[in-house]
């Protein structure tokens, strides 16, 4: 990975309010294939359409080689509230390095502890 643990970044990214501009520093960071994802929550409510990021790990079961875009799949990641066990259609496929963060919001929003997942373009020095 270009950014070790430890390493303070600002992200360049807006999967929630206040992300774009905040600093953050790298928690983890993990090589693999990441997944941008639209699926209907289990809990109800509209289509979630293009969430990034979702890893490889995180889909059940776990694909023996990439998916591609268009593939459907299961997700059992918890990122978001209806996310786990929900059906899911890839809409971006990346070979790459993620990155956990914690980020203190820009709009004064509490700390975010371990927020997963940002891609390497997602950030910078």
């Amino acid at each position: 990975p270009t950014y070790p643990r430890g390493s303070n970044v600002t992200l360049t990214t807006n999967h929630m309010d206040g992300m774009n501009g905040a600093k953050a520093t790298i928690a983890g960071a993990y090589d693999t294939v990441v997944y941008a994802i639209s699926y209907k929550p289990t809990t109800g409510g509209k289509m979630v359409k293009n969430h990034k990021w979702v890893i490889q790990e995180e889909l059940d079961p776990v694909p023996t080689k990439p998916l591609q875009v268009g593939d459907e799949t299961t997700v059992k990641a918890d990122h978001m509230k209806g996310m786990d066990g929900a059906k899911a259609t890839i809409d971006e496929v990346k070979e790459t390095t993620v990155y956990m963060v914690n980020y203190e919001p820009t709009d004064g929003g509490e700390m975010v502890k371990n927020h997963k997942w940002v891609t390497e373009d997602e950030i910078k020095k």
